[in-house]
């Protein structure tokens, strides 16, 4: 499916003829229109399955939906919490996929893939997510599965997920270090290595950062990504006024996304960074879901 199709997706013919590109992005699934009056929301960053190490809160990927959209977000990008220890990642995605495409694909769900280019055969792995699950981007998990974003074998998988026009989503950090589990020690991960890797694939990669504004603390470095397309959610920025500091230090507002990193964090956490801003309406709404629809459309 091609980009532009997958932001049309849309329950009927005439509501795509009839209603903005932003309140028909729904992939996946048909999803639920805004109400009226509502801005709609893309949530780039949640996850589906049990957290290995804990029970969370809306762990059941009904709960979660429904506390979703009772927040507003009509359009969820989804991976599993399985793909972390899980070494049969095909069945990791066979599952998520099931679970997004439920009751008659009207799914808030997006599937986003797992794909792990240490172990064999995830070449297959990923044509099974683009050819058989019809994903539109893969997530990765760099420091649980043992490589970094030096390693020729990400480089291999960014080139393979450029000929398939698929996103790149990249979790950072999972957890904070001083709570994990002492036997699973995950540290963050690096993104520097993009700045010398991301100019080589000029066809423009999309390549999305999440949960990395909580270490990657540098603006400079940030816009430095930015300015070669890398996107970043929003869901562990902390501090007062966070967004606005960072606009403020001459981040591109185009490079933020939302994203929440439910069910782990509570979707009110972001919410309310977008609440408490002071930046204009429209610069809200274009973290909300434009700048999510300009960047799957970016060629």
């Amino acid at each position: 499916m091609k980009r532009r199709a997958f932001l049309l997706r849309s329950s009927s013919a005439t509501a795509a003829a009839t209603t903005p590109l932003s309140l028909i992005a729904q992939g996946g699934g048909s999803g639920s229109l805004p109400k009226p009056g509502e801005q709609p929301t893309i949530d780039v960053n949640v996850y589906l399955e049990r957290w290995p190490f804990r029970r969370l809160p809306l762990d059941d990927s009904a709960a979660l939906a429904a506390k979703l959209r009772e927040s507003g977000v009509t359009q969820a990008w989804a991976a599993s919490f399985d793909a972390l220890l899980h070494r049969d990642l095909d069945a990791v995605n066979d599952r998520l996929a099931e679970t997004c495409h439920e009751k008659g694909g009207a799914s808030i769900f997006v599937p986003f893939g797992a794909v792990n280019p240490k172990l064999p055969g995830w070449r297959e792995t990923l044509r099974r997510c683009h050819e058989v699950h019809r994903m539109r981007g893969i997530r990765l998990h760099p420091n649980y599965h043992g490589y970094t974003l030096a390693d020729p074998a990400f480089s291999a998988l960014l080139a393979e997920a450029e000929k398939r026009d698929l996103t790149v989503q990249i979790a950072a950090r999972m957890e904070d270090t001083r709570t994990q589990h002492p036997l699973v020690a995950a540290p963050d991960v690096d993104a520097m290595p993009l700045l010398d890797l991301l100019p080589r694939h000029k066809a423009g990669v999309r390549v999305q950062l999440l949960n990395s504004l909580r270490t990657l603390t540098d603006p400079l470095k940030i816009s430095r990504l930015a300015a070669l397309g890398a996107q970043f959610d929003i869901a562990m920025l902390e501090g007062t006024a966070g967004i606005e500091r960072l606009v403020e230090r001459k981040v591109p507002l185009a490079a933020l996304a939302f994203g929440s990193y439910a069910p782990f964090f509570p979707i009110e956490s972001s919410l309310l960074k977008l609440k408490e801003s002071t930046l204009p309406a429209g610069r809200t709404v274009a973290i909300r879901c434009h700048n999510v629809e300009n960047f799957l459309m970016r060629a």
